[in-house]
């Protein structure tokens, strides 16, 4: 009996969507996919019940952008229970300890209950190391009552955040509920940042947050022209324009390099003369490169802060990473260990400053994105045997090659542009970083080629089915 066999059993009390019994159309995904994230921006602004505060360090602060996470509310998990379960069960397939083959109907039902219910597990070991922790206060001050209350609301988030996901995934909407929470988040920081109409106290007097608006601002009200340019475009208070520049321009790099792709050439061995083909992409693996070591880095981050705030002065807590109250907002930084190492560099200064971080963040970032998109493909079905195979089952062939031959040829791409474009994906973010592009650099290449994504499958539905109107 394997592994997953023991989960049978279980099958009938996790919660799980059904299957359509029929093809959504097109105006009705779009509608369902309206209200899940109508559901997941009201979570985002309920306030988690039981909380005794909810300021201080904050041990998802650099994350939270891309784990679609609010703090204080329903959302403080996000969606990091689902993308890390995922991520270990992946890995343990890929590795051969779970044996999975997902053409057979039930290992694939198992497999995704298996995820679930991990996902939940995982949403309660974070949500117990929170309250731990003491981002709600003492566990004295809150008392056991609020904090088993805090844990419920945080496990009723996560599962709620799951069942949207697989909703969305088994076609009832357009994508996945990961996919949809991240470009939100995202997007919404970027809108803020630009047009927000908060005011600040600074030196050279009252600005705005809002790059934009700030701008406008300064221009009508400064008397000296230049004084009201040089602000608005190198303030450090706040977003500049440079900052939305930078964006912008990443923003167009990513969308130019997302054409990049290899047409096969395909024949078809049923009807004579059908002709087709199959484009590989630079980014092949998309997105989830940067998603799996933005994870791993959260999860370091989290465990690292976690234990320094206990053990302070023991070596393999310091080893993994000390940390320090930075100037601004009263937020935790690393200042050493393996979490330092592993944190972004925020500009130019960061790399002259400190050299040796700069070499290692951009190594351990780009093999990892390279690394993860190579294993990818190994592990999700999308390798050169796997997609020879569906083209065999399909009976479809490349032309002009015998069917033994197919594997070969698409070997010298798929993991080419595998490789190639998680290491361009990796060196995307990092350049991000280090020019102040707003929303981490991390963030803007997960919107893009998320909406990017929402923009190709839109059309396609649009194309196979009808209009939406």
């Amino acid at each position: 009996m394997r592994l997953l066999h023991l989960l049978r059993p279980a099958l009938s009390i996790i919660p799980e969507v059904q299957e359509p019994r029929f093809p959504q159309p097109l105006k009705v995904k779009v509608l369902i996919t309206g209200i899940t994230l109508f559901i997941y921006l009201i979570c985002c602004q309920i306030p988690l019940y039981g909380v005794y505060r909810t300021s201080g360090s904050d041990p998802f602060y650099w994350m939270r952008v891309i784990l679609a996470s609010n703090k204080g509310t329903l959302m403080e998990l996000g969606i990091s229970p689902i993308v890390t379960s995922g991520m270990i069960l992946q890995f343990l397939s890929g590795v051969g300890f779970i044996e999975v083959n997902h053409s057979v109907r039930e290992d694939k039902v198992l497999f995704n209950a298996a995820q679930k219910l991990l996902s939940f597990i995982m949403a309660i070991a974070e949500g117990m190391a929170y309250i731990w922790s003491g981002a709600y206060g003492d566990i004295n001050q809150i008392g056991a009552g609020n904090a088993i209350l805090i844990l419920l609301q945080l496990t009723f988030a996560g599962v709620v955040v799951t069942m949207l996901d697989e909703m969305l995934q088994k076609g009832y909407g357009l994508g996945s509920g990961i996919s949809l929470f991240i470009a939100t988040n995202v997007s919404e920081n970027i809108l803020w940042k630009s047009f927000s109409p908060i005011t600040l106290s600074t030196e050279a007097g009252t600005q705005f947050e809002g790059a934009i608006i700030n701008f406008f601002h300064l221009i009508f009200t400064k008397q000296n022209t230049l004084q009201a340019l040089y602000y608005a475009f190198f303030r450090e208070s706040a977003p500049n324009l440079n900052n939305l520049l930078a964006t912008l321009l990443v923003i167009s790099l990513v969308i130019y390099l997302q054409g990049f792709r290899v047409e096969v050439p395909l024949a078809s061995q049923k009807i004579r003369g059908l002709v087709s083909s199959h484009g590989i992409k630079l980014f092949y693996t998309s997105n989830i490169p940067m998603i799996i070591q933005s994870t791993l880095v959260q999860n370091v981050y989290f465990l690292s802060q976690l234990l320094y705030r206990r053990f302070k002065t023991n070596f393999f807590v310091k080893l993994l990473g000390t940390w320090q109250e930075a100037e601004f907002g009263g937020q935790s930084v690393p200042i050493g260990g393996l979490a330092y190492y592993m944190s972004p560099l925020r500009d130019v200064k960061d790399i002259i400053n400190d050299p040796i971080h700069a070499i290692v963040y951009v190594i351990f970032v780009v093999f990892m994105c390279g690394f993860f998109a190579k294993f990818w493909i190994q592990i999700s079905g999308e390798s050169a045997k796997d997609v020879a195979r569906k083209f065999k089952d399909e009976q479809i062939k490349i032309k002009g090659l015998r069917e033994e031959s197919m594997v070969k040829y698409l070997s010298g791409y798929i993991p080419v542009a595998a490789f190639c474009g998680g290491v361009c994906i990796g060196l995307l973010t990092i350049v991000a970083d280090i020019l102040g592009a707003i929303g981490s650099g991390t963030g803007i290449l997960l919107a893009v080629t998320i909406i990017y994504g929402y923009f190709e499958t839109f059309h396609k539905e649009k194309y196979d089915n009808q209009s939406i109107f």
